[in-house]
């Protein structure tokens, strides 16, 4: 039996097999707005967050107070570009890497495209590991942290197989199971939860550095922002899906990384946590924190554990979108074949990183965030400078298809100059897969290239701390996102002037 008879047979199922090609406008019907809360907070009520949340205290000796206002503060601001990313996936019917090739181009779309998929790698690894390591602490050490990754990644295979419609029920149920564990977790050891004073005065440096550490865990979700939304009713009020996205990052994200925050800086004071988190193991340290409640505390650790596959799936899902952006050919494969891929992939990266889980999670999350600001600034700059005035960039250019026209399959005649109302007519959707049509992506890479030039000196990394970050700690993120819209808007501008054409 071929491919293509696998997935028709498939489909019959219920399992989506949809890759990268744009949602006809009149099958974007799905008014269920909530399920996109769902998505984000599943995804981020887990273990890997509250592991996030613990290296203020354990790796920048931060104290629980300035941990909890760093992660707070930054969080409300780091939350708003894949909220509003978000919104997107409705107007357009585009996955949110597809999206990208209206400012990067056809061809340069690989670039972050790669960059996306490592990024979605490094988040799977991670929580392979934590839930593995959890896994392995219930057992008693009988189950290795090798099973336990396997075992974590092949459920999440086949959740992410399934597709849209089974990630979004399992990710409205999955988060109630992990608010148990938490509420019971904060009554078996809340007494025990205090801040000792830091041993040294909070530097700026430690906390932009931590800063950084926590823009990169939300900001590069701006990547697969619109990849939940692209089957949304067109009709409803942007402002709605931004605030269910919204309060689906800043919720879990916040509430998760300060309870993390808050065990960490007890662990010096309790011997019991100390003992436990001797291998850095995240699932000891829980193991032993509910150990007053016996076999109950068991039962919650291993629901813990499974808390990471709400992410993992999710992920493999975008994962597979994205490598189609990557290499452009494979869109005509079914999606959750990639799924398959990005398992092979993560299981053995999974199992050589385990043992070294806080200096892999220190150092993926404080470098995802430069290329994830370079992106954000790119995309945004583009939407609402060069799509948004398209009308008066090019009063007499080239007119653009309506969104009417997606739903043929061979290119129409354009029907209406670039729009003066709605930006998103300015997006040419019939030509979503020509290169000639969309941007060099010229503009796009240099700009962030260019970017980097600043940003690099601002880096403070494990085995990097560049001359600015030795004074202002890790400001990487802030000046890529700042330098790269600077430079892009007169770099774009000149490649408008030159085609003649958006």
């Amino acid at each position: 039996m071929g491919l293509g008879k696998v997935s028709s047979k498939l489909f019959t199922w219920g399992i989506e097999t949809r890759g990268i090609y744009p949602v006809p406008h009149e099958q974007r019907t799905d008014r269920h707005f909530h399920k996109i809360f769902f998505i984000w907070f599943s995804m981020n009520f887990n273990i890997l967050s509250f592991s996030a949340g613990t290296t203020g205290p354990l790796v920048y000796g931060l104290s629980l107070r300035d941990s909890s206002l760093i992660i707070l503060f930054f969080n409300l601001l780091c939350c708003l570009p894949p909220a509003y990313l978000s919104t997107w996936g409705p107007k357009l019917g585009l996955r949110q890497m597809c999206q990208s090739r209206y400012s990067f181009g056809f061809y340069g779309a690989i670039v972050p495209s790669i960059f996306s998929l490592c990024t979605m790698t490094g988040f799977m690894i991670l929580n392979c590991i934590l839930g593995g390591q959890t896994l392995s602490a219930v057992s008693g050490g009988s189950l290795n942290w090798n099973v336990g990754i396997v075992i974590i990644a092949v459920l999440s295979l086949l959740l992410s197989f399934c597709g849209y419609k089974v990630l979004n029920w399992y990710e409205r149920l999955s988060w109630l199971p992990v608010l148990v564990v938490y509420l019971v977790a904060l009554g078996v050891g809340g007494k025990q939860l205090s801040s000792p004073p830091a041993s040294e005065p909070t530097t700026a440096r430690a906390v932009l550095s931590f800063g950084s550490i926590l823009a990169g865990f939300v900001l590069t979700y701006s990547p697969m922002g619109s990849d939940y939304t692209t089957y949304m009713d067109t009709r409803v009020s942007s402002w709605k899906i931004f605030i269910y996205s919204y309060l689906g990052y800043f919720l879990p994200i916040v509430s998760c990384q300060c309870i993390g925050a808050a065990f960490a800086a007890a662990i010096p004071l309790v011997p019991a946590w100390s003992e436990a988190y001797v291998d850095e193991s995240i699932g000891d340290l829980f193991s032993t924190i509910l150990a007053p409640t016996n076999g109950f505390g068991k039962f919650l650790t291993v629901l813990l554990s499974l808390s990471v596959t709400a992410n993992i799936a999710p992920t493999m899902y975008s994962f597979g979108l994205t490598f189609q952006v990557f290499i452009p050919f494979c869109a005509h494969l079914p999606r959750y074949v990639f799924s398959i891929l990005s398992t092979a992939i993560v299981i053995p990266l999974a199992v050589v990183g385990a043992h070294k889980f806080y200096t892999t999670l220190t150092n993926f999350l404080g470098l995802i965030g430069y290329w994830g600001s370079c992106f954000i600034s790119v995309v945004l700059i583009e939407h609402f400078v060069f799509r948004k005035y398209a009308y008066h960039l090019l009063p007499s250019g080239r007119p653009v298809p309506t969104q009417q026209n997606l739903s043929s399959t061979t290119k129409t005649s354009p029907t209406h100059l670039y729009s003066k109302e709605d930006v998103f007519e300015n997006y040419d959707i019939v030509y979503w897969n020509t290169a000639k049509e969309l941007p060099s992506g010229l503009a796009a890479l240099g700009a962030s290239i260019l970017s980097f030039g600043l940003v690099v000196p601002c880096m403070d990394q494990v085995w990097f701390v560049g001359p600015i970050a030795e004074t202002t700690g890790d400001i990487g993120f802030e000046v890529a996102l700042v330098l790269t819209a600077i430079f892009y808007l007169p770099l774009r501008y000149l490649e408008v002037r030159i085609r003649g054409k958006i």
